[in-house]
């Protein structure tokens, strides 16, 4: 069977738990050699998951080979895409804005489909995110207050709290809630017991969110030891303000080095 990750959704806790296994070894320099050679497709705008995925490939024996998005948008029928690239790589990593593209590259069932990133979800940020902060140990015990609107990084926490089964809430106006996500409009309220306190970037809705914008104060209404892991790209004056960056709250750039074993682990799971 060949094995991909689409969306959280679709994989059980062995799947994850296996992963973050992997992860570890990884992390520790054990991880298992890869071996053949990934096709990857990302546009020039891509920064954390592009370089991680093409660093932690490398890395571990395989060879990146990275096409613009575009590159899939063509009249040829998808599962002929896959069907083809199967004969020269041995995993897609792709990032494109329809999630049904690469429901269609999996469908073919000839090469492991790793989604890095679609309009609805981003499930190996969250992966990434929930090692980061945990090790991948107790992920199930989190309270996760998410603050922002519906989009795709507000789907991809909600698919994991559907595997992991840990307490999310979303921080937004009624109108900007997830579909099936406990949600609050109370800033206050949602941060007096989080754990974690993650922070999404407005889109189009700047102005509905921004009194949820994330500041040291807001922070300070948390228990004594939250984490603050705002979602990069992330504007100051926008979703959080400079001074929630200063607090001991901000989890810091270095725990997106976490992605790095990550996506090596998804690598390694989805090709093994």
């Amino acid at each position: 069977m060949v094995r991909h990750l689409i969306r959280l959704d679709d994989w059980t806790l062995d799947d994850a738990a296996a992963v973050f296994a992997l992860a570890g070894e990884y992390a520790r320099g054990a991880g298992p050699a890869l071996r053949g050679a990934a096709a990857m497709f990302f546009p020039p705008t891509s920064l954390r998951t592009r370089a991680s995925f093409e660093r932690g490939a490398a890395l571990a024996g395989m060879q990146p080979v990275v096409f613009p998005p575009e590159s899939l948008d063509k009249d040829e029928a998808l599962e002929d895409v896959a069907g083809y690239l199967a004969q020269f790589v041995d995993v897609l990593v792709v990032r494109h804005p329809r999630l049904a593209v690469l429901e269609a590259l999996a469908a073919a069932d000839a090469v492991p489909v790793v989604n890095a990133m679609t309009a609805e979800n981003h499930p190996c940020e969250v992966l990434g995110d929930l090692w980061a902060l945990t090790g991948g140990s107790g992920v199930e015990a989190l309270r996760v207050r998410f603050v922002g609107g519906d989009g795709n990084i507000a789907r991809a926490w909600a698919e994991a709290s559907r595997l992991f089964g840990f307490d999310l809430v979303q921080c937004c106006p009624s109108q900007l809630a997830t579909p099936g996500t406990a949600w609050t409009d109370d800033l206050r309220a949602a941060v007096a017991d989080a754990d974690v306190v993650v922070a999404d970037g407005p889109g189009a809705h700047a102005e509905a969110l921004a009194p949820y914008r994330v500041t040291a104060e807001v922070l300070s209404w948390a228990p004594s030891g939250v984490r603050f892991a705002p979602c990069p790209p992330f504007v100051r004056g926008r979703e959080l303000d400079a001074d929630a960056l200063t607090t001991g709250a901000f989890v810091g750039y270095g725990a997106k080095r976490a992605l790095l074993p990550v996506q090596q682990a998804v690598l390694a799971y989805c090709t093994g």
